[in-house]
């Protein structure tokens, strides 16, 4: 007979002995010679709302920190809940000999260039995504202002007319699929685009990119070009630190995951089951895998440095939690509540509100920690998005 007093959305864990016995393959915890028992877990089903806060615009960092190991940092401790105020140069003294920091070298390229629509002259913005087809140079584009911009358009790029596309398709109400009519080499073409795109600084860095942000809106570390967002994580981390981390004997590991504009997007639905990511592109080799994997049969730390780095690992493990190779796309969205499989540490930034990062920050630090952490930030005025502070959670 059912049991009429088991809370509703209750998980429910049942372990069977008997042979045969299906067990389910997404549940890991199934473990055999155990009686069968079960056990009852609500489910918190959380909304969108719950992740709203007041953010003064003044704390939204327009620049960087002169040095990058010289933001400030916030270490909260998941077990005990203390908060400590510390520099993000201080982050060594938090990780031993062997321990494993995890990072995303997807390099940014300029994707925001500004064109002239054909006949009019009207200036139009346009924000390369991703790259469709090298050979036929077809491109995943956004556009703005969209209304002006159709199927059979010509844009032009440059005073010279250096470079000019065609709209071939509308994907979305912004989005556009152009042909770059170039019929120079491969390394040309890239040149060009070099010369007439623009570092994508954040909408909400209200300033125009300048020669630093090349520098500073790419972590020291970048290697893959497919970005159109910079890993902000690993922004703090200068070749410096990283040597006296590795002197300290941390070994770092790499992925790679391009970032996409969708994961910076504000969410829009209150269930937060019904909102569905970009898919991004990632790659995860046997090297990273063998120096994670070796770190956690040993019990040493696992650190994600960024929830790119973290979502791209989530992409990719065993039934034993160890993290296999792979490469593919991925659009996994982490929420609460959530059992992370890889990382037992995270390095991120400060976010803005009702946004994927914010979310998956409450699922990895615990809801009311990772709010309070918040609190205590604005409070004491940290630096928030790309260009912000950094947040340790250990």
């Amino acid at each position: 007979m059912p049991d009429n007093n088991v809370p509703l959305h209750a998980k429910i864990t049942v372990v069977l002995t008997k042979p045969g016995a299906v067990r389910p393959a997404e549940d890991h915890r199934f473990l055999p010679g155990l009686r069968h028992e079960a056990v009852f877990k609500p489910l918190i089903r959380m909304k969108l709302s719950q992740f709203r806060f007041d953010l003064p615009l003044n704390l939204i960092a327009q620049n960087p920190a002169k040095r990058r190991e010289d933001s400030r940092m916030m270490v909260v401790h998941r077990h005990t809940g203390e908060i400590e105020n510390k520099y993000f140069r201080d982050v060594q003294d938090y990780f031993n000999d062997k321990d494993v920091f995890v990072v995303n070298n997807t390099k940014v390229f300029p994707a925001r260039m500004y064109g002239r629509k054909e006949k009019t002259g009207a200036k139009i913005e346009v924000f390369l995504l991703r790259e469709l087809n090298k050979p036929n140079r077809l491109w995943d584009v956004i556009v703005d202002p969209a209304r002006k911009i159709r199927v059979g358009n010509k844009l032009y790029f440059g005073e010279q007319e250096d470079l000019v596309a065609e709209v071939i398709d509308n994907t979305t109400s912004r989005g556009r699929t152009i042909r770059f009519l170039w019929e120079g080499s491969e390394e040309e073409f890239r040149a060009v685009l070099e010369r007439l795109g623009e570092t994508p600084l954040p909408k909400y860095i209200k300033r125009k990119p300048d020669e630093e942000d090349k520098e500073r809106y790419q972590t020291v570390y970048a290697k893959h070009e497919g970005a159109v967002a910079a890993p902000t994580a690993g922004l703090h981390f200068s070749k410096e630190l990283i040597k006296r981390l590795e002197i300290k004997g941390i070994r770092f590991a790499e992925l790679t995951l391009h970032t996409g504009l969708g994961t910076f997007r504000p969410i829009e639905v209150e269930d937060l089951s019904k909102h569905k990511m970009d898919a991004e592109y990632y790659n995860i080799d046997e090297t990273c895998c063998k120096i994670v994997n070796r770190a956690k049969e040993y019990g040493h730390r696992i650190c994600s440095v960024g929830t790119t780095t973290m979502r791209g690992m989530e992409s990719s493990f065993t039934a034993q939690k160890l993290l296999k190779p792979s490469e593919g796309w991925t659009n996994i969205f982490i929420h609460p509540p959530y059992e992370f499989n890889i990382a037992d540490s995270l390095i991120t930034n400060f976010h803005l509100p009702k946004t994927s990062l914010l979310i998956m920050t409450c699922a990895f630090a615990g809801y009311e920690l990772a709010m309070e952490a918040y609190k205590r930030a604005i409070k004491d005025k940290y630096r928030f998005f790309s260009y912000g502070d950094a947040l340790l959670i250990i």
